[in-house]
């Protein structure tokens, strides 16, 4: 089991779903968020797009709506991605949000309100910069192509601006849960930045992907092998397969795969930040909010198998016949019918008892349950299985369902 860390980092383990926003210029081009790179758009033609940016509806109450809905409790915003734009009023570059014509403090606004709503709230922040002049565009991955006229690449110079960034985040716009960085491609490797994300906000849990290890790994778009999680780990995914900003003709995950994802990574113990890309006037588009829908309306109904629970799927024989995750709390158990039940029953081999109670969490009936003798283990001893579940019915969702014992139960 991941040992908790015994201060107010501890949110982590108890709010387990959140909302990523990537939100800067590249909504307005509506391709991907690393259109300067992936696209090769030149930078002269990229950055004239901060004279254009005016998300005037725009409503960080509106955006915590849908979060809410959606079950999820806490926000990570892009505060700065690779294209170097600046969401926030910082006095260390000219290229920031409030030399837009919304002229609006975006990280500042939000903060306010997951402040006076009761929400967590954490950034983003990038460490490739594409615009800033001291950056050492060197054509690495995720870097530009070569410097360009008028630039200064000096790494020590850069990185200051990067501290000097983080400080006024981490100073201006209250109590942080957590602190993203992206994509170290400078090798930037310095404990102590960190040390000073610390000083300045205690409760906020740091990745893996800036100057030092962090408290967390960050898989990106990609479900881990296993039952359960050795390290902190927060899973990300966006609800687009080829864009985490706003894509006019993004391909949209199924709501299904959606849940699948959420459950294997919360039933082997992580977290889960799931993203979305508003358009550029500050408003999500229709997919979007029905995926968010959707999702919230399966995890409302399941959450209590997430909460205070641990990983159990040890308990249950991977290699039977039926594949599911199990989490536990106390003398429950909760199946997670994930991946796609082949049958209308579950053989939990090599589990023996019958429950007292078991409960399909997605309508709150109760479902039958026996312990049998089957034809398949015909050499071995009778299982408890799950019978009757409807998968013909429910092909729509992650079932799931909770088993109350009256005892403890040991495999």
């Amino acid at each position: 089991m991941i040992k908790r860390f015994g201060d107010g980092r501890d949110w982590f383990f108890e709010k387990r779903l959140g909302m990523f926003v990537h939100w800067g210029l590249y909504a307005i081009p509506a391709w991907h968020e690393q259109i300067l790179w992936r696209g090769k758009t030149p930078r002269h033609e990229y950055e004239p797009l901060i004279h254009q940016f005016n998300p005037t509806n725009f409503d960080p109450d509106r955006w915590i709506d849908r979060m809410e809905e959606a079950g999820m409790e806490f926000v990570v915003l892009t505060t700065k991605h690779h294209d170097g734009f600046c969401l926030w009023d910082t006095k260390y570059t000219e290229y920031n949000i409030m030399n837009t014509p919304y002229g609006k403090d975006i990280v500042g606004m939000l903060a306010d309100a997951c402040n006076r709503r009761g929400v967590l709230f954490g950034i983003y922040y990038s460490i490739p910069d594409w615009h800033h002049p001291n950056y050492p565009n060197l054509g690495r991955h995720h870097e530009m192509f070569g410097p360009r006229a008028g630039d200064e690449p000096d790494e020590r110079r850069y990185l200051e601006y990067v501290v000097n960034q983080m400080t006024e985040l981490c100073t201006n716009y209250g109590e942080l849960c957590q602190i993203f960085w992206d994509v170290n491609v400078l090798e930037w490797h310095d404990a102590s930045i960190n040390e000073l994300v610390r000083s300045l906000q205690p409760s906020a849990l740091i990745n893996d992907r800036g100057p030092d290890s962090g408290d967390f790994g960050t898989p990106e778009r990609r479900v881990p092998e296993g039952k359960a999680f050795s390290r902190l780990t927060q899973a990300c995914q966006s609800l687009g397969r080829e864009s985490w900003g706003y894509k006019t003709d993004e391909d949209y995950y199924s709501h299904k795969f959606l849940m699948q994802s959420v459950d294997k990574i919360l039933a082997m113990g992580g977290s889960y930040l799931l993203n979305v890309g508003p358009r550029p006037d500050g408003t999500f588009a229709e997919p979007d909010i029905a995926a968010l829908r959707s999702l919230g309306a399966w995890y409302h109904r399941v959450k209590e198998s997430f909460v205070d629970t641990v990983p159990a799927s040890y308990l249950v024989d991977e290699n039977g016949r039926d594949s599911v995750l199990v989490t536990r709390r106390g003398n429950s158990l909760y199946i997670h019918v994930n991946p796609d039940p082949q049958t209308n029953g579950v053989v939990l081999r090599p589990l023996d008892v019958t429950p007292a109670r078991a409960v399909l969490l997605n309508t709150g009936q109760e479902v039958e349950t026996s312990v049998d003798m089957l034809p398949f283990y015909w050499r071995e001893k009778p299982y408890l299985r799950i019978r009757n579940l409807p998968v013909n019915e429910m092909n729509d969702q992650v079932m799931v369902v909770r088993l109350d014992f009256n005892e403890s139960i040991n495999a």
